[in-house]
């Protein structure tokens, strides 16, 4: 009987528990999905032999999964390049530069994920492939239906060329050779993959970066997890950054195709902040269309506006998002932003690609020509609240289409509430502005769970807004809303 694979999949990617007792990523799913990826470029491209360019990212696994790939990949008859310890986004841009002539990608990583997990994620030419294609290959990997051949096996790293890419896009924008000579910059890797940064990109612009943390790759993550969302991560950022007087503080997650920053004093610049501060760099050159997820603030779209640009909310998930800039442009709508609060941005300019490391040089570039990254975004409405509370489902049968209900029903209430207003042009969920808030219910992407996301003008506003939906929300038995009633009593 042939193994199967659907639960190793998750959106455009492959991950699973990759250490421990309980591994679900093992030796054998490994070989299978990668030998099923070399036969999906076969029945794409209508050739049966290919050069796979693999990297990884710092985890402990990684050389486990490496090995399986590898005899994956030469065991249909296709060559292995090995790049070494990698960027997720250096994966694809190899690609489109043509390095050593490769025909694709997979880059091992479960990206911010706890330590004990991995992944693969796959590329091609066109770009990282999306939820359709994950299926196909995870088809032709329990079906066994495999190409045989015999491949090789060499090792080129790219990471050196990516990161002179990187240091000529900062002097190309600033007309400069070191741009950053007399600024502080320091960075936090989390000890993932992002510690390239300081000695290949800041140091040849002419950057300081002495204060920098945790930039060895040690797979534990024994400091903080690498997640520019996380608290703790942040914390230990703006600490260091106002510790040694830096002029900007860069955090990367582990395999940096997100980033987030501090500046001077220790302000976050991530979600909202962040996408203001990209919008006002970019819009000041071409007005267009901001691509987001859909829990961005109301001060956010004011503040596009005041730019000149218009905003459009989209549906949570980097694909889709990054997918609905694409299709703008294709239909002659400049767009060239598409960014979620997770962190993760691509920008039209390059190949609407969701890459960490490029969206920091556009910070980079602002500070080399004497901008002010804090003076910016000085006039970016923020929310006196915003939080996030995710309620569960009782019993996950069904989770999607009784989710779809709530959210259906809900809309209805609010639609004969005056109290309430819908939002207008809303791709997710029900959002409900109500007094000086609105409030957010949305499904997950592939939990049965469903996030509400509130913000407020005013202090107190997001536990009335709270009251208010968990009123709307008991009749639905099937619905767990503890942590909904948790966060009223807070």
């Amino acid at each position: 009987m042939n193994e199967t694979y659907g639960h190793l999949k998750s959106g455009t990617d492959v991950r699973g528990t990759a250490v421990g007792e309980n591994i679900t990523l093992t030796d054998e799913a490994v070989r299978d999905i990668s030998r099923a990826f070399v036969k999906w470029l076969s029945l794409r491209y209508g050739k049966t032999a290919f050069k796979i360019a693999v990297g990884n990212d710092s985890r402990i696994s990684a050389e486990r999964i490496l090995g399986c790939v590898g005899e994956g990949i030469t065991a249909s008859g296709s060559d292995l390049i090995y790049t070494g310890l990698s960027s997720t986004p250096s994966m694809f841009i190899l690609l489109k530069k043509s390095f050593c002539g490769c025909d694709a990608s997979i880059m091992i990583t479960a990206s911010h994920l706890p330590y004990d997990r991995n992944g693969l994620k796959f590329f091609t030419p066109d770009g990282g492939l999306d939820s359709s294609d994950i299926d196909d290959i995870l088809n032709i990997a329990e079906r066994k239906d495999f190409l045989s051949g015999s491949g090789t096996h060499s090792i080129h790293p790219f990471m050196d060329e990516y990161s002179r890419l990187l240091v000529e896009t900062v002097r190309d924008g600033c007309k400069s050779k070191q741009p950053l000579l007399g600024k502080r910059i320091i960075v936090d890797a989390g000890n993932g993959a992002g510690g390239f940064f300081t000695e290949k990109v800041l140091k040849p612009l002419g950057a300081n970066v002495e204060g920098s943390q945790f930039l060895q790759p040690d797979g534990r993550f024994p400091n903080h997890i690498p997640n520019p969302e996380d608290k703790a991560a942040i914390d230990s950022l703006r600490k260091a950054t106002v510790c040694c007087g830096a002029d900007l503080g860069i955090i990367f997650d582990t395999d940096v195709d997100r980033a987030g920053a501090v500046d001077a004093s220790g302000k976050e610049i991530n979600r909202n902040r962040l996408i203001a501060l990209l919008s006002a760099i970019l819009l000041k050159d071409k007005k267009g269309v901001i691509v987001t997820d859909s829990v961005t603030s109301d001060g956010l779209t004011a503040f596009i506006e005041s730019r000149g640009g218009k905003h459009l909310r989209y549906m949570r998930g980097y694909k889709n998002v990054i997918n609905k800039c694409k299709e703008l442009n294709d239909g002659g709508v400049y767009s060239p932003l598409a960014i979620e609060t997770s962190g993760h941005a691509a920008f039209a300019e390059n190949y609407f690609l969701d890459d960490g490391a490029y969206l920091i040089t556009k910070l980079l570039i602002s500070l080399g020509r004497g901008e002010s990254l804090t003076d910016a975004i000085a006039d970016l409405p923020e929310p006196a609240e915003s939080d996030e509370v995710r309620i569960s489902f009782k019993d996950a049968t069904d989770f999607k289409a009784k989710g779809a209900q709530v959210i259906k029903d809900i809309e209805e209430l609010a639609s004969r509430d005056g109290s309430m207003q819908l939002a207008k042009d809303s791709y997710e969920g029900v959002r409900v502005r109500c007094g000086d808030g609105w409030f957010l219910l949305r499904m997950s992407l592939h939990d049965p769970v469903m996030p509400i996301n509130f913000e407020s003008d005013a202090a107190g506003g997001n536990k009335l807004l709270a009251v208010k939906l968990a009123k709307m929300l008991a009749p639905y038995r099937f619905l767990n809303i503890e942590n909904l009633e948790k966060y009223i009593q807070l």
